[in-house]
């Protein structure tokens, strides 16, 4: 393999993905929810290393299509998009522009637990992203995609999403 600097093209190529949004979450971008793990050039090929945010995530070949086509039509280069499961992706690696994103957007972003037993996030300490209470309950594990669990607030009454921790 001739692996080379990416000089130059480092810039632009953050910069195009930056510029992706998650299909299932538009207010972020795959580079804030932290799923570009890598990226290289092999013999004038990008190659961008991706973990999913979620085992089986429905939106992950649309992700793939879009870093193909953004980074082709910017650079002028063939790209390749490698899924990375390991170590697997987690929450502490979205941006903190990504979790203020999330909470403007109406979506609990991850929170620490409150306790080590039970469902891994019915114990988080979860804020309403409406009105900021912590007076929470969990609706449902299972959110309005795989990686959401639903919520509501018991101040204001209003449901939400919370972005599960993984």
């Amino acid at each position: 393999m001739n692996k080379t600097s990416i000089g130059n093209d480092e810039k632009v190529i953050w910069q195009q993905l930056a510029t992706i949004p998650d299909p299932e979450i538009p207010v972020v971008s795959i580079v804030d929810l932290g799923m570009i793990r890598g990226i290289t050039v092999d013999n004038g090929q990008v190659i961008v290393q991706l973990a999913p945010t979620y085992n089986g995530c429905p939106a992950l070949e649309v992700i793939r299509m879009q870093i193909r086509a953004v980074l082709e039509q910017a650079l002028r280069k063939n790209v390749e998009v490698q899924l990375i499961i390991d170590p697997p992706w987690t929450t502490d690696w979205i941006s903190k522009e990504g979790l203020h994103k999330l909470k403007e957007y109406g979506i609990a972003p991850p929170a620490g637990r409150k306790s080590t037993t039970g469902w891994r996030d019915e114990a988080a300490n979860v804020s309403c992203p409406h009105c900021g209470s912590d007076s929470t309950e969990l609706i449902s594990q299972f959110g309005s995609t795989p990686c959401k669990a639903l919520y509501r607030c018991t101040e204001c009454l209003e449901p939400f999403d919370y972005f599960k921790c993984h």
